[in-house]
This record gives structure tokens, sequence and C-alpha cells, in this order.
């Protein structure tokens, strides 16, 4: 007996063990790339396009190109014409290692060696930046000598990039726009699937089975398919009545309806474990279905209705295809996803803006999910047990 409890002990403690590795492990897998992004973010531009995030906290070595000084800041000295400067922006931003005057050869000449570029012209770099280029014929030209070097750069850090997205025109207005589209289309569907799901679970009324049916086949119909042949019967409803296509309250009934098959299977799976005595008991009290629903069933459901919010806001807040299709891409109505788009079609190559804008598209959400995360497990497990 105690060597079997022993047996039952160690296989208990590796099934924990098991358990927790694994979760540590999915944990990983969908925070690394959020904090990859994160510091992508913040990091200096140039140095997103010449190493990876992970490489954010160490100096990096960068190749680049850049001109000295003009014909016109020569100097004559000793018989020879000299231009002197600093090929950085910010003297001592970096450390320069190597250079050339030719891109097959950027690299060519060790720092502080003094080039010879023929026909008596040389050219020296120093680590800190600073040159000495001189001729013994006098410099021609507007433009100066082109040269490449490797410089080592400590990493660096900046708020400028969510500066320049959100001082973005009309980025304000968008984010608005958003909330807008994205609280009403996720109450609205809680509202009416809580109903719709205590009718499913504890009410008997004939097609009952039938409903249920055509629920969760509706799960499977693709948002695609759909999209289309609903906005024309939105706009053929809005003629006949004199309302507008482009409106708020066309892309609220959008959401609302794809939204709520999985809103009422949700609920109602979980409203159907919730105990039958308590529904015999407040029945036998005098209680109407009303004040059941209100008074019993809508409080004990707060996990589950928490857990769908969550899905929908998610959902809603990150759409682009619905909001495109129901409220246009004009300035007045244009979602944040929208803007960012938009923003990232005119500066696609600016890999700044494209992880700093996916940040600034999460941070709602991830403020909603924590603040209901609590509930949110309870709710989904909760909804997989099965009422009589």
């Amino acid at each position: 007996m105690a060597q079997a409890s022993g047996n039952s002990a160690g296989k208990s403690s590796f099934g924990r063990w098991g358990v927790h590795l694994a979760v540590l492990f999915f944990v990983a897998i969908w925070t690394i790339p959020t904090l990859g992004i994160l510091v992508t973010s913040l990091r200096d531009k140039d140095q997103i396009i010449t190493s990876g995030w992970w490489n954010s906290f160490f100096s990096s070595s960068q190749t680049q190109a850049g001109r000295l000084g003009a014909a016109a800041g020569q100097q004559e000295r000793d018989g020879k014409f000299v231009i002197e400067g600093n090929i950085f922006e910010t003297p001592g931003a970096s450390t320069v290692s190597a250079f050339g005057t030719r891109s097959a050869a950027p690299t060519q000449y060790p720092a502080g060696t003094a080039a010879d570029l023929g026909d008596g012209e040389t050219l020296q770099v120093n680590a800190d930046g600073s040159y000495i280029h001189s001729s013994t014929k006098k410099f021609e030209g507007e433009r100066g000598q082109r040269v490449y070097y490797s410089s080592t750069v400590p990493p660096k850090f900046t708020t400028e990039n969510y500066y320049n997205v959100l001082t973005s025109e009309n980025v304000g207005r968008s984010f608005l726009n958003s909330l807008t589209v994205t609280i009403p289309a996720t109450i609205i569907p809680i509202m009416i699937a809580a109903f719709a799901a205590y009718a499913l679970a504890w009410m008997r009324f004939p097609g009952r089975a039938i409903l249920i049916a055509v629920i969760i086949g509706l799960l499977v119909v693709p948002l695609q398919m759909a999209l289309i042949p609903l906005l024309e019967m939105y706009n053929g409803v809005g003629n006949l009545f004199g309302v507008p296509s482009k409106t708020y309250l066309g892309i609220w009934l959008a959401h609302t309806g794809f939204g709520l098959p999985f809103a009422i299977y949700l609920l109602r799976s979980y409203m159907a474990g919730l105990p039958r005595e308590l529904m015999e008991s407040a029945r036998i009290d005098g209680a109407s279905d009303f004040e059941i629903f209100m008074k019993i069933v809508l409080p004990l459901s707060f996990p589950v209705l928490a857990s769908f919010a969550i899905f929908q806001f998610l959902w809603v807040w990150n759409d682009l295809l619905v909001a495109m299709v129901f409220l246009g891409t004009d300035q007045e109505h244009l979602v944040l996803t929208g803007r960012l788009n938009a923003l990232l079609g005119s500066r696609g190559g600016d890999w700044e803006i494209l992880t700093t804008s996916a940040f600034i598209t999460i941070i709602l959400p991830l403020i909603v999910f924590f603040s209901l995360q609590r509930y949110f497990v309870r709710g989904l497990l909760a909804g997989s047990v099965k009422g009589g």
C-alpha cells in the first residue's frame, strides 16, 4: 500500500509539473511576439532595419553611407586644400571602426588611417566621426565626397514613433470612432443573447430544438459569404424607411448579427448548467420567468457574460472589413484600424510605424482582457457543463 501510495504521489507530482511547464510554454508562445512588437515600437528606426529586437539591448554594428563637406567649405593650409567636419549629425553618438569610398569596399580602411585616394588626395576618418579631407588640387563641385563607414551604435530607445503615429491627422477621431462602434456592438448582442439563451435553456416551447440546431449551424457560416447579402438587405430596408446607408446603426446591427450565434450558444451552455433546484424553488414561490432571469440567472451568469464580452470586444475592435463595408472610408467615420492601415499604405517601408500602430491597436483590448480575465476561464469552463 505504501509503495502504491508513493507511485500515486509521484505521478501526481509529475502531472502537476507537466501542466505547469505546458502553461509556461504557451504563455511564452503568446508573450514573446507581443514583447517583440513593444520593444521594436520603442527602438530607433535606423536600428530596426539593421538588427532584430532581441539585439536591441546591445550595441550593434552598422554600415552606413554619408557625404563629406562640399567644396564651398574648403580651406587652404600649407599648400593643400582641406575640408574638415564630422560625418555624424550628433558627434559622439557612435563610434567608427572602418571606412571606405566605394560601396564594394565600405570598410577598406581602419578608423584613424589616412587613406591615399590618388592624385594627392587623402582622407582620414577618426573613431569619433571627425574627418580631414585634403588635396593638392582645389576641390570642385556642389556635393562632397561620398563615404561609407562601419560604426558601433549603442542601443537607442525613443517615444518618437508613438508621437508620430498619435499626432498623425485624424488618429484621435478614428480612435473615438472605434469606441463608438465597439461598445454598442459588444453590449447589444449580450443583451439579446442573454434573453434568448435563457429561453432556449429553461423554457419549453415548440421548435426549441430546431432553433438550437439553426444557431449551431450559423456558427460555421463564413462572414465573407454573408457580408454583401447583409449589406444589400440593410440598404433595401434603409431605402424603404429613408435611413442613410453609411451609419453606425448599420455596423452595430452587422456585428450583432455575426456575434449572436456564438453568444447564444455560449450563454445557453452556461445557463443550462445552473442548478435546476433554484429555478423550481423560484417557480414554487410564484416567480415569473422574467423575474427568475433578472434576479437569479443573470447575476449567476456574469462570468460567461464577461467571457463573451472579451471575445466580442476583441473581434469588433480589430475589425476592418465590416467597418469599411458599412461605414466606408470617409474621414468622418473611419475607424482606427482603417486609419492606421491608410497610414501604413503611404509609409509601408517604415517598420517603426508598423510596430507602433500594431501595439496601439492592442493596448485597449489588453486593458479590457486583464480587467475581465478573472471571469474568463471560469465562464468558459462552466459553460462546458451540461444541464438536465
